[in-house]
């Protein structure tokens, strides 16, 4: 069987990459950049934390422990030879992986031994081992890790939101699950969701930067095992519309306190398309950015730290919010001005002008991420896992119109389905 290979150009960058199928039904994505001395390379999976609850082709419907899929990339770095760290440390290549809540990658960075770096990939990431005395091991460094996220500000400010907006989604647990969950794992276990989720035609190759496109076939002809197509069916419980709870707060060892606002949103079955994603960007480019209004004045009223202000269109399998986060002496004045700034913009809309700014800043930061192979692989990792495609997107923000912005209003930012998450200095 022949590869299927096509070549996907961008008309306003100028830029191309390509796309091939497999025989082998791994989706592979080069972006060959000539002038580039570095090559990052991300060898990932459409799974992540939130599918503890799945059914395979031909196989009953199973319920894993939750924390599994991050445990899995853990273990997969080990062999009966060694660890992957080892065999990277020969060719000079960073290595690096990590779980997200939809999926789990492993990437290097190099440049040099390119070739040699991307056979470790290939080859340890369809390599599992797992035994029972490796996997005891590893409970101990996994719990170690998760008491750590236990007392760390942001990562509790970031769940305890979580857990106030979603009643049912996984999305609402810790990646890394708990010590009691991350305890019934078994190697039995790790090897069912290995079997199902690093399936090649559940998986995807991206590589940027300094290549030879053939030489990196001809090496996925060499490492690539064929595999079966089969779908997975990720099962969920329904989710209600509404928030949990609109306020939740927790005392840490922390100078100023935390906060973290969300505003829930009606997910829709699958990912929203690359032109709801670029207008939900550039509506929040045009509230919150430090070009905003909204951003001057909680600025002036000394309400918000310059550096830690931040905003995310957060959006998955089955969940969707937009997150603004910080520092900030009273985080409930926050939240309440950025209520009443969306408020605002719901009745009175943006100005031309306004729209134009937020729209030329997104459109300039996505094209400017394309100097970077590393931002490259990663964007191409993500588009393909969520359905979309890199290019597409920059076209939908070039081509976004105000109204069209401003209607996604709609669905978002509405205030009675918010919730703020607030973390506290301790109490002396």
């Amino acid at each position: 069987m022949s590869r299927e290979m096509r070549e996907i150009r961008s008309g306003r960058t100028g830029d191309h990459y390509y796309e091939i199928r497999h025989p082998s039904g791994l989706q592979i994505l080069l972006y060959p950049k000539e002038h580039n001395n570095s090559t990052y390379a991300v060898f990932g999976t459409r799974y992540g934390s939130v599918d503890t609850t799945f059914q395979a082709t031909g196989e009953e419907a199973c319920t894993v422990p939750e924390g599994i899929a991050h445990y899995l990339e853990h273990k997969l770095f080990e062999s009966e030879d060694g660890d992957a760290f080892s065999r990277y440390a020969k060719t000079g290549a960073s290595a690096n992986a990590y779980t997200s809540f939809d999926s789990t990658c492993y990437l290097f960075s190099c440049t040099d031994q390119m070739y040699e770096s991307l056979e470790i990939l290939l080859d340890f990431v369809q390599k599992p081992y797992f035994t029972e005395e490796t996997v005891r091991k590893e409970q101990g460094i996994i719990g170690q890790e998760i008491r750590m996220y236990e007392d760390d500000p942001q990562w509790r400010v970031m769940f305890n939101l979580l857990g106030a907006m979603y009643h049912n989604h996984p999305v609402k647990i810790d990646i890394a699950g708990t010590v009691e969950s991350i305890a019934r794992i078994t190697p039995e276990l790790l090897y069912r969701c290995y079997r199902t989720f690093y399936n090649l035609h559940n998986m995807v190759l991206c590589v940027a930067g300094k290549m030879d496109v053939e030489k990196v076939l001809a090496l996925c002809d060499k490492m690539l095992k064929p595999s079966t197509p089969q779908e997975i069916r990720r099962i969920f419980r329904e989710e209600p519309a509404e928030v949990v709870q609109p306020r939740v707060e927790q005392r840490l060892s922390v100078a100023m306190p935390l906060f973290q606002l969300g505003f829930k949103e009606v997910a829709v079955p699958g990912r929203l398309p690359d032109k709801a994603v670029a207008e939900s960007d550039i509506l929040l480019e045009a509230l919150a950015s430090d070009a905003s209004p909204l951003f001057r004045r909680l600025l002036d009223a000394g309400l918000i730290n310059e550096s830690s202000f931040s905003y995310e269109y957060f959006e998955g399998t089955g969940y969707a919010s937009v997150i603004f986060s910080g520092d900030s002496r009273d985080p409930d004045k926050v939240a309440e001005e950025i209520k009443r700034e969306i408020a605002s913009l719901r009745e009175n809309g943006l100005s031309d002008a306004a729209f134009e700014r937020a729209k030329r800043s997104v459109y300039g930061r996505n094209v400017a991420a394309l100097n970077s192979a590393g931002n490259i692989a990663n964007a191409m990792a993500s588009s393909a896992f969520s359905g979309r495609e890199l290019f597409r997107y920059i076209d939908c923000v070039a081509e976004a119109d105000k109204e069209s912005v401003l209607k996604r209003l709609e669905v978002q930012l509405r205030p009675e389905y918010s919730a703020l998450s607030v973390v506290l200095p301790s109490a002396k």
